[in-house]
């Protein structure tokens, strides 16, 4: 059984990113990632124990309140955490015919790390995240890889602990045919304010932002009526504020999706 170590039951602060920031405008195809702090094992989806609290690790969509309750209403609360291991980034292809997007995805990288959330599933409704995730494969992280970033002490989860690490074949840079679609970036974004907003986490949000790779300038705008983008997306602006300094090269050029 996994459990937390005393020392990573609270945390004092959150912590802050003192060492220099990647370059977020380099686009390259995704690295070889190197073996991350899991299990080791080649299997993917396994069956939970279920003599164990099972926990999920969101990242990207899994992040936001309202897009994680649609698969797990009956979740407990997420906490934001730092997850050491693996790297996020914007490879995750979908698996359609035709025209589609690229997703973030993960992959298991020692050198790397991101901030993401951590909550609690009954089986049941980690089977249906496995329904959701269907381009990923669950795998179990193992607990020295999770740092709490709350200020305030929290129940330290135990139990298995999954992430939903992007599977070798859907692995892709976005192109012209998988861009990047901004009303993904939208859910992953809100989250990580949801997140920066209820625990008073400094540079949360922009912490997502460097802690992702692969970025590309394959960029739809894909909201409805753009032009009054936040009477369908509330955090249109302070999510457009965060790109635009963070990535002015990539925010700079992203096209409306009905154009040519």
């Amino acid at each position: 059984m996994l459990a937390l170590a005393s020392g990573l039951v609270a945390c004092s602060t959150a912590k802050q990113f003192s060492a220099p920031q990647p370059n977020l405008e380099e686009t390259a195809a995704p690295r070889v990632a190197g073996r991350a702090l899991g299990d080791g094992s080649s299997e993917c989806n396994v069956p939970p124990d279920s003599s164990q609290s099972q926990y999920i690790i969101g990242y990207g969509s899994l992040m936001e309140d309202d897009s994680r309750k649609r698969t797990s209403p009956q979740a407990g609360p997420a906490h934001p955490i730092e997850v050491k291991g693996y790297r996020r980034g914007w490879f995750a292809r979908a698996e359609a015919v035709g025209f589609s997007t690229t997703y973030l995805g993960v992959l298991p990288e020692q050198e790397s790390d991101l901030n993401a959330v951590i909550y609690q599933v009954d089986p049941l409704e980690l089977l249906a995240t496995d329904q959701r995730e269907i381009s990923y494969c669950r795998k179990r992280v193992d607990v020295l890889a999770i740092k709490p970033l709350e200020r305030e002490a929290f129940q330290a989860p135990t139990g298995q602990i999954w992430i939903y690490v992007t599977k070798p074949d859907r692995v892709a840079p976005p192109n012209s045919r998988y861009p990047i679609v901004q009303s993904y970036v939208d859910i992953f974004v809100s989250g990580c304010l949801e997140q920066e907003q209820r625990f008073g986490l400094t540079d949360f949000s922009r912490q997502c932002l460097s802690t992702t790779t692969d970025w590309s300038t394959h960029w739809v705008n894909d909201r409805i009526y753009p032009r009054r983008p936040f009477m369908f997306q509330p955090k249109a602006r302070p999510i457009d504020h965060l790109l635009s300094k963070r990535l002015p090269r990539y925010f700079s050029r992203i096209r409306i999706e009905s154009g040519g």
